[in-house]
């Protein structure tokens, strides 16, 4: 009897420890930006860096251009030169605004739509930070090919406040 205590009492001891080590989720402010000039937005994006995803995978001299259309959708190009062959990856997608201001809802298959939150934008639109509800997703963007160091920075500490490990930043070429 005391042998069958000790293997209940064992088994749940290590049961708690597995529980108790299980990487947990972590928790990001993904709030969206107030107010957001959908029209301001449109046009050419730069990538400067990407948290890693199989999309886009050994793509560099990423880009992605939003045009707004007549019935309020919005056109998405995101294109990217694959670093092993060389040659031009486009995917085409589609966009609409989300429930609240700052939010695009994503699709690049079918009626699959992803959260697209503008968590933090330049006065003057020329950079923007994006993430989604999951820590998974973040990409710094820029009207230009190149930002210093000094935007750079203030933008990566932006992600870090609201919970990202920017550790995980891609860099992308241009």
């Amino acid at each position: 009897m005391r042998t069958v205590k000790m293997i209940i009492i064992g088994t749940m001891l290590c049961l708690m420890t597995v529980a108790g080590c299980r990487a947990q989720t972590p928790t990001i402010d993904s709030s969206t930006v107030a107010s957001l000039d959908i029209k301001r937005f449109m046009g050419r994006w730069y990538e400067i860096a990407r948290f890693d995803h199989t999309f886009e995978r050994n793509l560099e001299q990423c880009e992605a251009f939003y045009t707004l259309l007549p019935d309020g959708k919005i056109s998405v190009t995101n294109s990217g030169v694959n670093i092993k062959t060389g040659k031009r990856k486009n995917s085409y997608g589609k966009a609409k605004l989300g429930d609240k201001p700052g939010q695009l809802r994503v699709s690049f298959f079918l009626f699959f739509y992803s959260d697209y939150n503008i968590l933090a934008l330049d006065d003057e639109y020329e950079w923007v930070l994006i993430g989604s509800k999951s820590p998974k997703y973040l990409w710094i963007l820029s009207r230009r090919p190149h930002i210093d160091e000094r935007t750079k920075t203030h933008i990566v500490d932006i992600a870090k406040q609201r919970g990202y490990d920017t550790s995980k930043l891609i860099w992308v070429k241009q």
